[in-house]
């Protein structure tokens, strides 16, 4: 994990009762507890560990339409404007910056993916453009790379995942939600079928709604409830690098290495032709759910049996109100980085610009990633189970979109209009 993310303090006391409990600390849940007490409705968000302990605040702090599904990028335009206004909105600078991001291809087939993507978003008019070499030369000068082409979106840009959710959550405790760490939620408590409160590590809580954003955690809460939740576990290694003058401040992925600049001067790097598959026991309960996404992406993947599979097996998948959960047993979720992997990404920057190769680590850390059969999120109430909505399997690119999906969940909590259309996002498309 960073070692950039700075605690929240935050209330011990569990309250008797509250309108919605929000399950999840991260940035989904945090918006939504944010956007919930604006509207002046009681919240509670509970969170098993600490505020943003996980993908929350290691994931690249990319905020991106390029390249996304068709029917996934007005929730990226909403999310837009609400990063443009979130410092006004919560008194505090999140170091967004609008500076593009810039996608490299350096095959024929791989330009033609990005010509694809360019076309099915011809309608929504994005500032997207397809790029020549000569053009990809010219906003990021003196680089080696041999490129077949590009696509670029200005508009696109990053934010300090260190920052943000914890900047969110002050916002949110000052308008009055109630957030509580380290206190893990169990179960769900039902009356007569429907939510009426929820059972934690320090007591029960009683409540109306609840909307569960646990990030990878989900999948095992909701089957101890009787819902299967497809989601699959990635590793995402990440370093960054000690301040150095880079060719350019646009957020730029290659092939096989992407950076972005951060805002102590140095690069936020990771292999971004690569990410770590730890083999789990859900991977033979569901992987065949995943057989066309393997088909495609077979070549990114890094599968490994090992330590992670047999840890999996120690956790439970079912429990009771009055017994420890496995989100006791583990708080915070902290795979070790591949190192293997974030100095090839160093060295394949390199070699297409040589102007990283001063480039020294100041840190690196690992994010799990919970990612579903089509790398979209789930955001939706579920009818077995009245009162309750999930927004979860944001597939490691939920950062930039986190603002809106957290405002669509608070939007379906409060029954008002969504601010975008939610319906690529049930639950009932699986």
């Amino acid at each position: 994990m960073t070692k950039t993310l700075n605690p929240v303090v935050t209330q011990n006391k569990l309250p008797s009762s509250t309108n919605v409990v929000i399950i999840g600390g991260g940035i989904v849940g945090v918006t939504a507890a944010l956007a919930l007490a604006e509207r002046n409705i009681p919240v509670v968000l509970l969170e098993k560990g600490h505020i943003a302990g996980e993908q929350s605040s290691r994931n690249l702090g990319w905020i991106r339409k390029t390249s996304r599904h068709a029917h996934d990028v007005p929730m990226s335009l909403a999310a837009d404007k609400i990063w443009g206004e979130m410092s006004e909105r919560i008194g505090s600078s999140v170091g967004y910056k609008q500076n593009g991001i810039m996608f490299l291809a350096h095959s024929e087939e791989q330009m033609a993916i990005y010509e694809s993507w360019h076309q099915s978003v011809s309608e929504l008019n994005l500032d997207s453009r397809l790029l020549t070499p000569g053009q990809i030369d010219q906003l990021a000068p003196d680089g080696k790379g041999k490129w077949f082409g590009g696509v670029h979106t200005p508009s696109d840009g990053y934010a300090e995942p260190a920052l943000v959710t914890n900047a969110l959550a002050e916002a949110a405790m000052k308008q009055g939600a109630v957030l509580i760490q380290h206190c893990a939620v169990r179960k769900l408590v039902r009356s007569n079928g429907k939510i009426s409160g929820v059972a934690t590590e320090k007591g029960e809580i009683n409540c109306e709604q609840v909307l569960l954003a646990g990030g990878a955690w989900s999948r095992r809460f909701l089957g101890n409830e009787g819902i299967s939740l497809s989601t699959l576990p990635l590793i995402c290694s990440v370093v960054r690098t000690k301040p150095i003058e880079g060719p350019t401040n646009i957020a730029v992925g290659g092939p096989n290495f992407s950076f972005r600049k951060h805002q102590d001067g140095g690069y936020i790097v990771t292999q971004r032709g690569k990410l770590d598959a730890p083999l789990v026991l859900d991977h033979l309960l569901i992987g065949w759910r995943y057989l066309d996404q393997l088909k495609h992406q077979r070549s990114f993947l890094k599968l490994g049996f090992g330590k992670a599979f047999f840890n999996d097996l120690k956790l439970k998948r079912r429990w009771k109100a009055n017994s420890n959960s496995p989100f006791e047993i583990i708080r915070t979720m902290d795979p070790t980085p591949n190192m293997n992997l974030n100095q090839d990404a160093i060295k394949n920057m390199q070699m297409a610009w040589p102007a990283f190769n001063e480039a020294a680590i100041a840190e690196s850390w690992a994010g799990l990633i919970d990612v579903t059969p089509d790398s979209m999120p789930v955001i939706d109430k579920i009818d077995s189970i009245p009162g309750l909505t999930i927004a979860t399997g944001f597939s490691g690119h939920g950062f930039g979109t986190a603002p809106a999906a957290g405002q669509l969940a608070a939007d379906l909590i409060s029954d008002v209009k969504p601010i975008i259309d939610p319906s690529p996002y049930r639950m009932t498309r699986f």
